[in-house]
């Protein structure tokens, strides 16, 4: 049996792709998006697809559980450390629900017999990532879902799988609706006139302003048709430089 996760992934690549195009989202944003300890996350992967390919899950033997157990806890730590992503909250919860019913169960994702046989899976030879077991421990965090036959790649999945595919779906859409943040080189490249357009103030930033910086970009105040001089004292009656005061004459 091929590995299920990959399978949600795929999906949730795709209903993530998609519901980012439709809402209106541009695929080069994705760009925009990082991630810490990406290495961990594709070591922590490709060890379970190996762990459960063929040749490898007919042969290692006892070794496959804490290999699973390792591998999945790896790619939860990986998913932690970048909980600040958008929608990676929701693949933190689904990852931890999957390793707890796995380590409850020995090393082992726990799936329901009705389920199984709806993608026309029985028992296999060999290591298998998901199994109908006699007593399993936190059964409805296990294996109790099906995907229709007719679907490419279905498989059995777990509540923590959807929310795993929800996670990233999130994730895509999201890094796909954000505004790419402009750099000082990006500026640089910019023609004038859109730099000039970034600069502008607009009528709404005028209004936001507060009464003091209102207060202070005012135009200066006038006495008898001229600007009055800050810091000038008045002169005795009452004259002003180049006008007639009110006083006599000796």
């Amino acid at each position: 049996m091929y590995y299920r996760g990959t399978v949600f992934i795929l999906y949730a690549i795709v209903i993530g792709l998609a519901l980012g195009w439709l809402t209106g989202g541009r695929l080069e944003h994705l760009a925009s998006l990082s991630f810490r300890w990406a290495w961990v996350a594709v070591a922590g992967l490709a060890v379970q697809v190996a762990l459960f390919s063929a040749p490898v899950s007919s042969s290692i033997g006892a070794a496959g559980a804490p290999l699973y157990v390792a591998s999945t806890a790896a790619v939860l730590g990986f998913v932690l450390v970048n909980a600040r992503v958008a929608g990676m909250p929701l693949v933190a919860l689904g990852a931890a629900s999957n390793l707890a019913a796995i380590v409850a169960n020995g090393g082992t994702m726990p799936a329901s017999g009705a389920a199984l046989a709806a993608v026309g899976i029985g028992r296999e030879p060999g290591y298998v990532n998901s199994r109908q077991l006699v007593s399993p421990v936190l059964a409805p965090l296990g294996d109790v879902f099906a995907m229709p036959a007719w679907m490419p790649l279905a498989n059995v999945f777990s509540i923590g799988d959807v929310l795993v595919g929800l996670g990233i779906a999130v994730v895509i859409v999201a890094a796909m609706r954000r505004a790419p943040v402009v750099t000082a080189a990006d500026a640089a490249d910019e023609g004038p006139i859109v730099a000039a357009m970034r600069r502008a103030p607009v009528a709404a930033d005028a209004a936001d302003e507060t009464p003091i910086v209102a207060a202070h970009e005012a135009p200066p105040l006038t006495v008898g048709g001229e600007p009055e001089r800050a810091g000038e004292p008045d002169r005795p009656g009452g004259d002003r430089p180049g006008g007639e005061g009110t006083g006599t004459n000796g």
